[in-house]
């Protein structure tokens, strides 16, 4: 591990930063957009722990404008680099790759892509055509540029994290990907970059996210149905007034749901202009 952070934007800077790495040590890194929050800082600390001290952690800041469906939103993404390098110094990153457009698509936008296949088109797909073409893409990108023995992502953006493990098996790529926990506010609301847009009785509303979940999860407790256990959660949406683009219960893998076991609550809101996703894990067809 490096006496200090250093941030670097380039390829070749890159690769001068990685070459203080000795042979035998494990690299490790964070894919962010910044406006970091303490879930990416459990994410730094995760990865720290892992690869030990004498490893090296590297932290990508980049806007990818690939991933975007709106231009709007697109612009409106926080954009915080200086506190940004704070929390990566805090948690003890070595690296922290801050890309510009430019450096990541010298080409300009790639002719070649990433294709996610069917589960790119549903749930967050469906609603953001295109979105995980542009994620996928990006990732494999910057795990080309950063070289990682493990790369870890949060919960929270969990049709995200399945398709990174896809795209790892079904290309043969080296990396160890790891999923943490989402990291949640005193309110349960899941941490996210986004919510800095919610006014403050927007974010009070955002509480009814977790709380969906919750009645959710606890019909699945009493041994409900995927069906009950969406109705639970969609009523407390429908409570408060608050429009959903989806309440699903899927297998862990995101297919559909069949029989008892295993499985995935996700549901997709929005709270006055601000789309918030969420999560959870289930066990259907047994009763406490």
């Amino acid at each position: 591990m490096s006496s200090e952070t250093r941030v670097v934007t380039t390829r070749t800077g890159l690769q001068a930063a990685h070459a203080t790495l000795r042979g035998g040590q494990r690299r490790a890194v964070v894919m962010t957009m910044g406006a970091l929050h303490e879930g990416h800082a459990e994410l730094i600390r995760r990865a720290r722990s892992t690869v030990g001290d004498d490893g090296q952690v590297t932290v990508t800041v980049f806007v990818n404008p690939s991933q975007f469906t709106d231009a709007d939103d697109l612009a409106r993404y926080p954009r915080t680099l200086d506190a940004d390098v704070v929390i990566c110094a805090r948690e003890s990153a070595d690296v922290v790759f801050a890309p510009s457009v430019d450096v990541v698509y010298p080409g300009g936008s790639p002719d070649v892509t990433v294709d996610p296949g069917a589960l790119g088109t549903v749930l967050e797909g469906a609603v953001r055509p295109g979105h995980f073409r542009g994620v996928l893409t990006v990732v494999h990108k910057l795990m080309r540029m950063t070289d990682p023995d493990l790369a870890l992502f949060g919960d929270k953006d969990y049709q995200q994290l399945v398709l990174i493990r896809r795209m790892v098996r079904d290309l043969d790529m080296d990396v160890e990907v790891v999923g943490v926990p989402t990291v949640r506010a005193a309110d349960g609301l899941a941490l996210s970059s986004r919510n800095s847009r919610l006014s403050a009785p927007e974010r009070d509303l955002a509480a009814v996210v977790p709380q969906a979940l919750e009645a959710g999860a606890t019909r699945a407790r009493l041994g409900g149905s995927a069906a009950e256990v969406t109705r639970a959660a969609q009523a407390l949406f429908d409570e408060n007034q608050v429009r959903t683009d989806y309440v699903v219960v899927t297998d862990p893998d995101l297919a559909p749901f069949a029989g008892s076991g295993d499985a995935r609550l996700l549901v997709a809101a929005t709270v006055g202009t601000t789309r918030l996703t969420d999560n959870t894990g289930l066990v259907l067809g047994a009763t406490t």
